[in-house]
């Protein structure tokens, strides 16, 4: 009699999932290669450079080669009384701008989402308006705007309210005069640059789920109630992140400044940041070294900013 052995089961693959866990490990460094590698090449790369230049002193144009001042830069950015004077005041004018448009420009471009989120008719053509400043280049909005704040009774907005005061409101420098000259930047700035805040707040209202409004409306909850407890905290990583790019962009601000100082009488002083010290020392002024320190020393400023503002607000759901 011959015994008969039980057919032995069919050996299991187990090398496959660890190489679909191999595959999935790879995918995803591999997909955010392009964007890694332009980081490197753009940010990287050019506060490296920014870091090795600030410790040399270097004349565009000049027979001389680059020579080495070590800390030299840094040591007359704090301790050179009209350098540090200057820089500081451009901080200031820095800070003082994104304190105004940061919540500003976020509450703006929030209510202008909840405006064209609506489902009327003609919303499309309101949303190309509401868009079109952003597609505007720069340099024709300087201009632009550099007519509706001239200064004679030509200027648009002088103009206007001497129309509607019957000529008892005088026409005012509204760039040359210390008072409003960054607020006219302000103003001008955030026209300009609103409407990219609006576009992601507009994609993350359009996120929230209709069910949610649906139960609020029949625990008889009214707008306010509704926008309180339903729209802010479905949108408030988003509010969170507009918050924080718009942030990074204040302290960006140079062309504005730069382009309105080219094209008329701006009260430079007043209106002077940073990132236009940066450059008029580093060109204009044929210091690139010292041009290189000042946008070391900014680079830090604002990491450190950025570090606190995202610690203070911390996403939901988010890497604390």
């Amino acid at each position: 009699m011959t015994f008969l052995r039980p057919a032995r089961p069919p050996k299991q693959d187990t090398t496959q999932p660890v190489k679909n866990l191999k595959r999935r490990n790879y995918a995803g460094p591999l997909m955010a290669s392009p964007a890694l590698i332009l980081l490197f090449a753009f940010l990287v790369v050019p506060f490296i450079g920014a870091i090795v230049m600030s410790f040399f002193r270097i004349q565009l144009g000049s027979p001389r080669a680059p020579r080495f001042v070590g800390f030299e830069q840094y040591i007359r950015l704090f301790a050179d009384p009209d350098i540090s004077a200057t820089f500081l005041r451009s901080l200031g004018n820095n800070f003082t701008f994104a304190l105004v448009v940061v919540p500003l420009q976020t509450v703006l471009a929030l209510g202008l989402a909840i405006l064209i989120n609506r489902k009327l008719r003609g919303m499309t053509f309101f949303r190309t308006v509401f868009f079109m400043p952003l597609v505007f280049p720069l340099a024709l909005v300087a201009v632009i705007w550099r007519l509706i704040f001239a200064r004679d009774e030509y200027g648009l907005l002088n103009g206007f309210l001497g129309a509607i005061s019957g000529g008892l409101i005088q026409p005012h420098d509204w760039l040359g005069d210390a008072n409003t000259a960054l607020g006219a930047i302000i103003v001008m700035s955030v026209w300009q640059s609103v409407a990219f805040q609006m576009i992601i707040l507009l994609g993350a209202l359009q996120g929230v789920p209709k069910d949610l409004y649906e139960a609020a409306s029949l625990d008889r909850a009214n707008g306010w109630s509704q926008f309180v407890h339903v729209t802010v905290p479905g949108i408030r990583n988003t509010l969170i992140f507009v918050a924080l790019l718009t942030m990074i962009f204040s302290f960006r601000l140079f062309d504005q400044v730069y382009l309105l100082d080219k094209s008329s009488s701006l009260n430079i002083e007043a209106t002077q940041t940073v990132m236009y010290q940066v450059i008029t020392t580093g060109y204009d002024q044929n210091n690139v070294g010292q041009g290189a320190a000042m946008a070391v020393v900014f680079f830090i400023i604002v990491a450190i900013v950025a570090i606190v503002q995202r610690r203070l607000v911390r996403q939901e759901g988010g890497v604390k």
